[in-house]
């Protein structure tokens, strides 16, 4: 790979695909983005169709390579929306839509899957230990993960089960239509809570996990290390994307790890928030933990022989858009106006809490049935109160959810690299500095930190670059210091958000369970 070589980055989120062309000195030339649509059906469902993931990175790689003919294209590397399920025929393509991570259809059967006689947290404690021991976690109860997709298509759609002839994670397929090839990272598999991660370089199926989660191996992908040259671009995928035929293509890692790379956090113990759809807190740690209450894990990670912290918030940027869809539903801007509203009022917004549990929860709680609301309005709250609240409560369950990461790492994250679009505005940085008591530095080119780190892994695994020297390859935008005139009102405020949590749980699971 020479000097001037790039990598076609792709990052398949859930509102559809970026592709860049990155260098190794983390430098994005060009960048295009195509939407995709979001199914959301009753009972939980949530899916995307496959193809047009497809057609939509075709689209978006196509306009990128076009407008730069004269970069020479070394690699090409994928990330994506992480805890998804494709099925996949033996024509190799993809039987209806795929069934992605928001998805809880599978929780009635996950249930089902984990139960014994004695149980811990819901969980049959034999299995339990075995789980984490060999996995660092286990199946989450709420149906989010592919064991629970699985589950959920072996008994509520036999005809897709029956005609499957590999599952995929959502990265996995856009690598099969690259390559032909059908293979799986460590990292990308780790969802489905069957594989031994002890030996981080020989990670492998365990066959008595394939038993707890009734999943054949014979439906499941080789394994791969995320670095990894998995093949070679196919001639009718290179002139779909208008790149060479031959050009290797690294397996790559799921989003929540091409995040912590793209934010230059590739040290042990080096904090990172992304803020997008959903959002995350991670760090590389050099050993496997697990806070199975907590519901949070150190996972294989995309650096090999290191591990990551994991855990998720379902919805952080998502509920500002709700709530930027109330309040200011005609107005062609909506979250730029939203972001007005918020600054013309005092941190605090008047005691008005906000609770961002749209889609129920993962992390610090798992509980599908979690809902969003607004708390102690009074006839003097009015729409900025609304808004700055709707700030605070993402940062309020970033706080919590802070804790036990830190609790689980051993130490205190300080500074934290703030990423995604929830990056993109100043007030919710500061505002996230304040809730977290925390020094934050918004990384450069926030949005854009999944792809960055796809094509600096790549560039890692071909041997232009080492995993020491990516932190400096990220720069820093802008840094946050936490304002201590505002550390007792928000003190005040998120231990009244906890409380909230704790008063209403029963009731919204009283409102919400879909199953008995």
């Amino acid at each position: 790979m020479s000097q001037q070589s790039h990598v076609l980055a792709i990052d398949l989120g859930t509102s559809g695909p970026k592709v860049a062309l990155v260098t190794s000195d983390g430098q994005l030339v060009g960048s295009q983005a195509e939407p995709v649509d979001l199914l959301l059906l009753p009972n939980g469902g949530a899916e995307q169709d496959p193809n047009s993931w497809w057609q939509a990175i075709a689209a978006a790689a196509g306009r990128c390579v076009a407008l730069h003919p004269e970069v020479r294209i070394g690699a090409v590397s994928v990330t994506s929306q992480w805890s998804g399920t494709v099925a996949i025929d033996n024509a190799g393509e993809p039987i209806g839509n795929a069934i992605i991570w928001m998805d809880t259809r599978g929780a009635p059967h996950v249930e089902r899957l984990i139960r014994g006689p004695i149980r811990f947290e819901g969980y049959d404690i034999r299995k339990a230990r075995k789980w984490i021991a060999a996995t660092g976690g286990a199946p989450t109860k709420a149906g989010k993960d592919p064991v629970g997709h699985i589950a959920y298509l072996r008994a509520e759609q036999p005809d897709v089960y029956r005609r499957t002839r590999v599952f995929l994670e959502p990265k996995d397929y856009i690598n099969l239509r690259l390559t032909g090839q059908i293979a799986a990272s460590y990292d990308s598999i780790a969802m489905h809570w069957v594989t031994d991660n002890r030996d981080l370089h020989n990670v492998e199926y365990d066959p008595e996990l394939l038993e707890y989660c009734g999943i054949e191996r014979r439906l499941l992908p080789d394994l791969l290390p995320a670095t990894a040259v998995m093949g070679t671009v196919s001639a009718e995928a290179a002139t779909r994307l208008g790149i060479a035929a031959g050009t290797p293509v690294v397996a790559g890692t799921p989003d929540v790890h091409s995040a912590a790379v793209g934010s230059g956090t590739t040290t042990d113990f080096a904090g990172s928030l992304y803020v997008g759809t959903s959002s995350w807190i991670t760090c590389h740690v050099p050993f496997k933990k697990t806070d199975l209450p907590h519901n949070i894990a150190s996972l294989p990670a995309a650096i090999p022989g290191r591990y990551l912290v994991l855990n998720e918030q379902e919805t952080a940027g998502k509920a500002l858009e709700w709530v930027a869809g109330l309040l200011c539903p005609t107005d062609p801007a909506p979250l730029h106006r939203l972001n007005e509203l918020a600054r013309a009022t005092e941190p605090g917004s008047g005691g008005v809490i906000f609770t961002p549990w749209l889609f129920g929860e993962r992390t610090p709680v798992e509980d599908a049935t979690l809902r969003a609301g607004f708390f102690n309005q009074s006839l003097e709250t009015g729409p900025a109160e609304l808004a700055r609240a709707a700030y605070e409560g993402v940062a309020y369950n970033s706080r919590w959810l802070l804790g036990y990461v830190e609790k689980l790492a051993g130490r205190r994250l300080d500074p934290i690299v703030l990423a995604g679009g929830g990056a993109r505005s100043p007030i919710w940085g500061q505002i996230f500095a304040d809730v977290l008591e925390r020094t934050v530095e918004v990384a450069a080119d926030p949005v854009m930190v999944n792809v960055r780190g796809a094509g600096l892994l790549a560039h890692t695994a071909l041997g232009r670059l080492r995993w020491d020297q990516i932190p400096d390859r990220v720069p820093i935008a802008t840094t946050h210091q936490p304002n201590q005139d505002n550390r007792h009102i928000y003190g005040h405020l998120y231990d009244a958000f906890r409380r909230i949590h704790k008063s209403n749980r029963r009731i919204y699971r009283r409102l919400n369970r879909r199953w008995t």
